[in-house]
């Protein structure tokens, strides 16, 4: 009857937990997929600031595949331990290459790209949880392994 009781809590908590993951993804996913949109948008402004900061504007497509695509397969839980992994290198180079510089706007940009990038190193260690693509569909596993609930491989 005890031992009933813990699983039954347990199950109600890593539902929770799956529940937490999945609104975190999506809020993650969201400022991604929303800022290549932006610069589709605003393309050549873009271009020109990048180029302002020693970046090849060459790069921007990569750019925005990143931000469009990393984001969106973090939302959909598909590939998410590698989408989310790049995307947090993305964050630390982004903060080094375009907000170092000495003014509050810069600095306030910089911390945000360190502590997104803490949550998605979080991600990528933990997985997606249930309520992903990853947790559903078969698993290659040369591309990623084969996750239990409590994130170990």
């Amino acid at each position: 009857m005890v031992d009933e009781r813990l699983d039954r809590r347990g199950a109600a908590r890593a539902g929770l937990a799956d529940v937490t993951l999945c609104a975190g993804r999506l809020l993650i996913a969201y400022l991604f997929v929303s800022e290549g949109v932006g610069k589709i948008v605003y393309y050549s402004a873009v271009r020109d600031y990048m180029s302002q900061h020693g970046v090849a504007p060459a790069l921007l497509p990569l750019v925005i595949s990143l931000e469009l695509g990393g984001g969106l397969l973090v939302a959909v839980g598909f590939l998410t331990q590698g989408a989310a992994a790049a995307l947090a290198a993305f964050c630390l180079l982004t903060a080094v290459l375009f907000h170092g510089g000495g003014d509050a706007a810069s600095d306030i940009e910089f911390r945000k790209n360190f502590a997104l990038c803490g949550g998605l190193l979080a991600l990528a260690a933990r997985g997606p949880g249930a309520l992903a693509l990853d947790a559903i569909l078969p698993r290659w596993p040369l591309l990623w392994p084969r996750r239990r609930p409590g994130g170990q491989a």
